[in-house]
Protein backbone atom coordinates (compact mmCIF):
# COMPACT_ATOMS: atom_id res chain seq x y z
CA UNK A 1 0.00 0.00 0.00
CA UNK A 2 1.27 3.26 -1.24
CA UNK A 3 -1.01 5.25 1.25
CA UNK A 4 -4.58 6.06 2.29
CA UNK A 5 -7.41 8.39 2.81
CA UNK A 6 -7.86 8.28 6.44
CA UNK A 7 -10.54 11.59 6.38
CA UNK A 8 -13.14 12.33 3.39
CA UNK A 9 -15.58 15.06 4.45
CA UNK A 10 -15.91 18.74 6.39
CA UNK A 11 -13.21 20.93 6.94
CA UNK A 12 -13.02 21.68 10.72
CA UNK A 13 -12.38 25.31 9.60
CA UNK A 14 -14.96 26.62 7.28
CA UNK A 15 -16.87 23.44 6.44
CA UNK A 16 -15.86 23.00 3.07
CA UNK A 17 -14.97 20.04 1.59
CA UNK A 18 -11.51 18.15 2.27
CA UNK A 19 -9.65 15.19 2.28
CA UNK A 20 -6.50 13.91 4.38
CA UNK A 21 -4.41 11.19 2.55
CA UNK A 22 -1.12 9.30 4.21
CA UNK A 23 1.09 8.44 1.99
CA UNK A 24 3.85 5.54 3.28
CA UNK A 25 7.20 6.74 1.87
CA UNK A 26 9.33 9.52 1.84
CA UNK A 27 12.66 10.86 0.69
CA UNK A 28 11.82 13.92 2.65
CA UNK A 29 15.86 15.05 3.72
CA UNK A 30 14.74 16.93 6.40
CA UNK A 31 12.01 14.39 8.23
CA UNK A 32 13.10 11.49 7.23
CA UNK A 33 11.28 8.42 5.82
CA UNK A 34 7.87 9.18 8.15
CA UNK A 35 4.72 8.52 6.70
CA UNK A 36 3.13 12.05 5.69
CA UNK A 37 -0.35 13.53 5.62
CA UNK A 38 -2.00 15.63 2.84
CA UNK A 39 -4.59 18.10 3.71
CA UNK A 40 -6.64 19.36 0.72
CA UNK A 41 -9.73 20.40 -1.21
CA UNK A 42 -11.54 17.24 -2.48
CA UNK A 43 -13.14 19.49 -4.62
CA UNK A 44 -10.79 21.67 -6.50
CA UNK A 45 -6.93 20.89 -7.54
CA UNK A 46 -4.04 22.23 -4.88
CA UNK A 47 -3.00 24.99 -6.72
CA UNK A 48 -6.79 26.39 -7.95
CA UNK A 49 -7.57 26.14 -4.04
CA UNK A 50 -4.18 28.04 -3.99
CA UNK A 51 -5.23 30.92 -6.43
CA UNK A 52 -8.90 31.28 -5.57
CA UNK A 53 -7.88 31.54 -1.98
CA UNK A 54 -10.30 28.24 -1.50
CA UNK A 55 -7.28 26.68 0.63
CA UNK A 56 -8.54 28.83 3.88
CA UNK A 57 -10.16 25.19 4.46
CA UNK A 58 -7.31 23.28 5.00
CA UNK A 59 -4.71 26.43 6.25
CA UNK A 60 -7.10 28.87 7.78
CA UNK A 61 -6.03 32.14 8.45
CA UNK A 62 -2.14 31.24 8.41
CA UNK A 63 -0.42 34.30 7.44
CA UNK A 64 2.34 32.31 5.65
CA UNK A 65 -0.64 31.76 2.54
CA UNK A 66 -0.02 34.85 1.25
CA UNK A 67 -2.93 37.15 -0.21
CA UNK A 68 -3.23 39.46 -3.32
CA UNK A 69 -1.25 41.92 -1.33
CA UNK A 70 0.91 40.09 0.21
CA UNK A 71 3.44 37.70 -0.70
CA UNK A 72 3.26 33.86 -0.30
CA UNK A 73 5.60 32.48 2.62
CA UNK A 74 4.87 28.73 2.94
CA UNK A 75 7.64 26.91 2.29
CA UNK A 76 5.63 23.87 0.12
CA UNK A 77 5.80 23.97 -3.21
CA UNK A 78 1.74 23.02 -4.04
CA UNK A 79 2.99 22.41 -7.35
CA UNK A 80 5.22 19.32 -6.57
CA UNK A 81 4.76 17.05 -4.05
CA UNK A 82 0.98 18.20 -2.92
CA UNK A 83 0.00 18.35 -6.50
CA UNK A 84 1.26 14.76 -7.29
CA UNK A 85 -0.74 13.33 -4.15
CA UNK A 86 -3.82 15.04 -5.24
CA UNK A 87 -3.57 13.42 -8.62
CA UNK A 88 -2.71 9.94 -7.15
CA UNK A 89 -6.14 10.32 -5.35
CA UNK A 90 -8.25 11.58 -8.33
CA UNK A 91 -7.07 8.39 -10.14
CA UNK A 92 -7.38 6.04 -6.83
CA UNK A 93 -4.51 5.24 -6.09
CA UNK A 94 -4.97 5.92 -2.11
CA UNK A 95 -8.09 3.92 -0.75
CA UNK A 96 -10.04 5.09 1.81
CA UNK A 97 -9.02 3.09 5.21
CA UNK A 98 -11.09 1.71 7.93
CA UNK A 99 -10.00 2.89 11.17
CA UNK A 100 -8.23 -0.34 12.07
CA UNK A 101 -6.57 -0.64 8.52
CA UNK A 102 -5.43 3.08 9.50
CA UNK A 103 -3.81 1.70 12.82
CA UNK A 104 -2.43 -1.48 11.36
CA UNK A 105 -0.25 0.83 8.55
CA UNK A 106 1.01 3.46 11.44
CA UNK A 107 1.91 1.09 13.55
CA UNK A 108 5.77 1.19 14.65
CA UNK A 109 6.14 4.45 12.33
CA UNK A 110 6.23 7.67 12.75
CA UNK A 111 4.24 10.36 11.66
CA UNK A 112 4.20 14.16 9.84
CA UNK A 113 0.91 15.92 10.94
CA UNK A 114 0.42 17.94 7.81
CA UNK A 115 3.20 17.62 5.29
CA UNK A 116 1.00 20.42 3.83
CA UNK A 117 -2.75 21.71 5.61
CA UNK A 118 -3.29 22.47 8.86
CA UNK A 119 -4.27 19.54 11.28
CA UNK A 120 -6.89 21.14 12.73
CA UNK A 121 -8.86 20.86 9.57
CA UNK A 122 -9.47 17.38 10.02
CA UNK A 123 -11.97 16.21 13.14
CA UNK A 124 -9.57 14.78 15.86
CA UNK A 125 -11.51 11.22 16.09
CA UNK A 126 -10.32 10.87 12.48
CA UNK A 127 -6.72 11.02 14.39
CA UNK A 128 -6.89 8.34 16.50
CA UNK A 129 -4.96 6.22 14.11
CA UNK A 130 -1.92 8.29 15.41
CA UNK A 131 -2.22 6.05 18.99
CA UNK A 132 -0.56 3.24 16.98
CA UNK A 133 2.24 5.04 15.43
CA UNK A 134 5.49 4.84 17.09
CA UNK A 135 5.33 9.15 17.27
CA UNK A 136 4.29 12.14 15.61
CA UNK A 137 5.31 15.41 14.52
CA UNK A 138 2.74 18.58 14.00
CA UNK A 139 2.19 22.33 13.34
CA UNK A 140 -0.83 24.39 13.77
CA UNK A 141 -1.66 28.43 13.06
CA UNK A 142 -5.22 27.74 14.61
CA UNK A 143 -3.65 28.02 18.15
CA UNK A 144 -5.93 30.42 19.06
CA UNK A 145 -8.99 28.66 18.34
CA UNK A 146 -10.82 27.80 21.72
CA UNK A 147 -11.37 24.20 19.77
CA UNK A 148 -8.13 23.71 18.57
CA UNK A 149 -6.75 23.18 22.05
CA UNK A 150 -7.01 19.34 22.06
CA UNK A 151 -4.09 19.58 19.30
CA UNK A 152 -1.73 20.91 22.33
CA UNK A 153 -0.86 17.16 23.12
CA UNK A 154 0.02 16.60 19.44
CA UNK A 155 1.24 19.24 17.65
CA UNK A 156 3.28 22.55 18.23
CA UNK A 157 1.90 26.24 17.81
CA UNK A 158 3.01 28.12 14.77
CA UNK A 159 3.96 31.14 15.99
CA UNK A 160 5.57 33.82 13.98
CA UNK A 161 7.12 36.56 16.29
CA UNK A 162 7.60 36.64 20.31
CA UNK A 163 4.39 38.01 20.91
CA UNK A 164 2.48 35.41 19.55
CA UNK A 165 4.60 33.06 21.17
CA UNK A 166 4.16 34.63 24.49
CA UNK A 167 0.15 34.26 23.35
CA UNK A 168 0.66 30.83 22.29
CA UNK A 169 2.58 29.51 25.90
CA UNK A 170 0.43 31.26 27.80
CA UNK A 171 -2.61 28.94 26.41
CA UNK A 172 -0.53 25.91 27.26
CA UNK A 173 1.20 25.45 23.72
CA UNK A 174 4.61 24.72 22.98
CA UNK A 175 5.64 26.97 20.31
CA UNK A 176 7.60 26.31 17.16
CA UNK A 177 8.78 29.97 15.70
CA UNK A 178 10.13 31.48 12.67
CA UNK A 179 12.92 33.95 13.57
CA UNK A 180 15.23 35.86 11.02
CA UNK A 181 19.09 35.45 12.00
CA UNK A 182 19.53 38.66 13.88
CA UNK A 183 16.83 37.44 16.48
CA UNK A 184 17.54 35.90 19.85
CA UNK A 185 16.27 32.87 21.16
CA UNK A 186 13.50 33.01 23.87
CA UNK A 187 13.50 31.38 27.00
CA UNK A 188 12.93 27.77 26.95
CA UNK A 189 13.38 28.09 22.99
CA UNK A 190 16.23 25.53 21.40
CA UNK A 191 17.37 26.02 17.29
CA UNK A 192 15.65 23.05 15.55
CA UNK A 193 18.69 20.09 14.89
CA UNK A 194 17.40 19.72 11.73
CA UNK A 195 17.83 23.01 10.16
CA UNK A 196 21.00 24.68 8.40
CA UNK A 197 21.95 26.62 11.24
CA UNK A 198 22.03 23.59 13.46
CA UNK A 199 24.25 21.60 10.90
CA UNK A 200 21.24 19.79 10.01
CA UNK A 201 22.84 17.24 12.43
CA UNK A 202 19.56 14.78 12.44
CA UNK A 203 16.17 14.40 10.91
CA UNK A 204 13.25 14.98 12.36
CA UNK A 205 12.40 11.39 12.41
CA UNK A 206 15.13 10.71 15.03
CA UNK A 207 14.42 14.17 16.69
CA UNK A 208 10.30 14.13 17.69
CA UNK A 209 10.72 17.15 19.71
CA UNK A 210 7.88 18.36 17.98
CA UNK A 211 5.48 15.79 18.93
CA UNK A 212 3.44 18.83 21.17
CA UNK A 213 3.76 17.40 24.07
CA UNK A 214 5.01 19.43 27.03
CA UNK A 215 6.98 17.54 29.40
CA UNK A 216 9.16 19.19 32.10
CA UNK A 217 12.33 21.08 30.70
CA UNK A 218 11.71 20.77 26.87
CA UNK A 219 11.77 23.29 25.41
CA UNK A 220 9.86 25.32 22.02
CA UNK A 221 11.51 25.23 18.81
CA UNK A 222 12.89 27.76 16.38
CA UNK A 223 14.19 27.69 13.40
CA UNK A 224 16.09 30.37 10.86
CA UNK A 225 13.47 31.55 7.84
CA UNK A 226 14.46 29.71 4.77
CA UNK A 227 13.44 29.05 1.69
CA UNK A 228 11.03 32.18 -0.30
CA UNK A 229 10.28 32.92 3.18
CA UNK A 230 13.88 34.38 4.58
CA UNK A 231 13.59 37.29 1.33
CA UNK A 232 10.38 38.70 2.63
CA UNK A 233 10.45 37.58 6.35
CA UNK A 234 10.37 40.74 8.81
Amino acid sequence: MTGFVFYDGPSSINGAPIVGIATMESRNGKTGNMIQTFIVRADQHPLEALSTGADSAICGDCALRGSPDEPRLCYVDVGKSVSQVWAAWVRGAYPMATPAQARAAAAGRKVRMGAYGDPFAIRRSAWNWLAAADGWTGYTHQWRRANAQWLRAFAMASVDSLAELEMAQSLGWRTFRVRSAADHLAPREAPCPASKESGQRTQCIDCMACDGADRPGKASMVIVAHGIMAKYFN
